[in-house]
């Protein structure tokens, strides 16, 4: 084989190459949920969606760009809190390429800019915080580094999803002191709630006594409206009683026609009551002269003699 032939065949082999690799270079694929930024010689030409692209080889070149929400895990970073408390804070962030073209010629690495982005925002949110409030208010400080991160992601076609703080740690002797300070908070809440309970044990137990003191009283007090009820009805009854007594008494005597004989037996009936009494002494009435007529009005009507009114005598 001749020179000339082995040159014709280095020639031939190395078109195909070449155009085997403009070939590979004009032909591309975009995966779903990436954009193909076109650029020809260093200019950017346009922007392809998920498909097929082909572009002029050698002239012209494709950077694919993801636009899927991706998360940054950041680094652990030593801050210091209002109160010159250090703390190790580690943060993600979750991105999202809204604009390929700002991505990729609003900054020179995104990925290298947005991380150090985040470190300066965490350090400028948590210097104004104190130690408790960085803590306590990790909402806040998601927000406040969101809005200050934002405030420059924009312009490179970037937007911030969302801010999760991961880690906020303060020292070791930070720690032990927090822990003591819960456990003494702890312990004055047990004590308040055991004070509040025993002092509404006894507003209980007062309110029970002084409503059963109330209802005593109420219920003496009824005790004794119903016992005066009582005597005042037993009285009017007895007064009834008496009145109706005295009335058919008389009513009897007036009917009877009583004479002096029979008001005679009356007297000596109840003298002889007297009589029977089991007391030491018995008191005469000044009227028991009468009573001597009665026993000479009792003996003539004993002796079947005429009855007649006999005198009483002279007093003594």
């Amino acid at each position: 084989m001749s020179t000339t032939q082995v040159v014709a065949i280095s020639v031939v082999i190395l078109i195909f190459i070449v155009g085997l690799t403009a070939l590979w270079n004009a032909v591309n694929i975009v995966q779903q949920g990436e954009v193909g930024v076109v650029k020809r010689l260093g200019e950017y030409k346009r922007t392809h969606a998920p498909g097929l692209v082909v572009i002029m080889p050698f002239f012209e070149k494709l950077i694919r760009v993801d636009m899927r929400e991706v998360p940054r895990p950041g680094d652990r970073q030593d801050v210091i809190t209002k109160d010159n408390v250090s703390v190790t804070v580690n943060a993600t962030i979750f991105t999202q390429v809204v604009d390929a073209k700002q991505a990729l010629f609003s900054v020179a690495s995104f990925d290298v800019a947005i991380d150090a982005l985040a470190r300066t925002a965490l350090r400028s949110v948590i210097g104004t915080m104190t130690l408790d409030q960085a803590l306590s208010e990790r909402e806040r400080i998601n927000f406040d580094v969101q809005q200050q991160m934002e405030a420059v992601t924009d312009k490179w076609g970037i937007r911030i999803s969302r801010i999760e703080i991961v880690e906020i740690a303060p020292p070791p002797q930070i720690l032990q002191a927090l822990a003591l300070q819960k456990q003494a908070d702890q312990q004055k809440r047990a004590r308040i709630l055991e004070s509040e309970g025993l002092q509404q044990s006894a507003i209980n137990v007062a309110d029970g006594n002084a409503q059963a003191a109330v209802r005593a009283a109420d219920g003496e007090k009824h005790a004794a409206i119903l016992r005066a009820e009582g005597a005042r009805q037993a009285a009017i009854l007895e007064a009834e009683g008496r009145s109706q007594a005295i009335t058919t008494v008389y009513s009897a005597i007036r009917a009877a026609n009583p004479d002096t004989t029979l008001v005679a037996i009356l007297q000596l009936d109840t003298l002889a009551k007297f009589a029977e009494s089991n007391n030491a002494k018995i008191v005469v009435p000044y009227e028991s002269a009468g009573l001597m007529g009665a026993a000479q009005a009792l003996k003539g009507v004993l002796s079947d003699g005429p009855v007649g009114v006999v005198p009483p005598p002279p007093p003594a």
